[in-house]
């Protein structure tokens, strides 16, 4: 396909970012970009229509991921933060040597800060099956400090509850203490919210796991390195004019409506000029 023309700037501090997940968790990345970077433009793509990536295969999530990379291309963007917790498992290193602008994932910033406040050296990591059996926190925090021990939990569920707006209360906590009882009793410190739907349900997993457990939100921790990215780079969007409410646009593989209703509760702006785009045109 030839695609659409591809938006250009002549001050690249000024494009924006583009954003990517497999469907609504991203927007928690989102809002901790507008907290931490709140003079940027944010360019977000959902892929509502194909979600869930967990439980899709290598090869395939690496083909969607393609896809929507070059979608955000055409937006002009001037670094791609990989949003989705499977997606940068399993493509962003693929992704990377391909790109003609930085590109982030989640996995590593979140890795980075579990390695650096554990104090026993035990980590839990939860998340979808695809992130939980690719291995990628094991890896990424073994790279950091040998001696540490992990141990990951598939949760699956939290994704409906999250996104249901079922974040405490009853069912979210029987769901939580099914999933987290064994990590409950395994010594860990510190857990990584490994999805990012996640951090959505916060103050029921923190209930659960108790005080003694040092939670790590990626999609914090991933702003940060973002910020200390553009800096490094001299992409930063210095403008005073920019506001929350014209710095951000948004664009799904289907399903606009819901988007807009979840986008509402998670960011608080008006995403009712949401687009629903053909994301499989955008072949390479």
């Amino acid at each position: 396909m030839e695609g659409p023309e591809r938006i250009e700037y002549e001050d690249r501090s000024q494009a924006p970012i583009g954003v990517f997940d497999s469907g609504v968790g991203g927007l928690t990345v989102v809002r901790e970009i507008i907290r931490q970077l709140p003079g940027e433009r944010i360019t977000y793509f959902g892929d509502t229509a194909r979600v869930p990536y967990g439980s899709k295969s290598r090869e395939t999530i690496i083909r969607y991921s393609r896809q929507i990379v070059r979608f955000l291309m055409t937006r002009g963007v001037k670094a791609i933060v990989v949003a989705c917790n499977t997606a940068s498992a399993y493509a962003l290193e693929e992704l990377r040597p391909e790109m003609e602008v930085p590109v982030i994932g989640v996995v590593g910033p979140g890795a980075k800060t579990a390695a650096e406040v554990t104090k026993n050296g035990k980590i839990g990591v939860i998340g979808t099956e695809g992130t939980i059996d690719s291995g990628i926190y094991t890896r990424f925090l073994s790279n950091l400090r040998p001696d540490i021990q992990v141990l990951g939990k598939a949760c699956p569920l939290f994704v409906p509850l999250a996104e249901e707006g079922w974040l405490d209360g009853e069912v979210a906590t029987v769901v939580a203490r099914k999933y987290l009882e064994e990590l409950c009793h395994s010594d860990i410190d510190t857990l990584i919210l490994g999805c990012t739907h996640y951090p959505l349900l916060r103050s029921t997993i923190a209930k659960v796991m108790g005080e003694s457990v040092t939670l790590v939100n990626p999609a914090y921790e991933t702003a940060i390195s973002l910020r200390r990215l553009l800096q490094e780079q001299g992409l930063e969007n210095k403008s005073a004019w920019m506001t929350e409410y014209n710095s951000c646009e948004f664009f799904v593989s289907d399903a606009a409506e819901r988007f807009q209703q979840f986008a509402a509760r998670i960011l608080h702006l008006t995403t009712e000029d949401t687009r629903q785009i053909p994301i499989e045109e955008y072949q390479t």
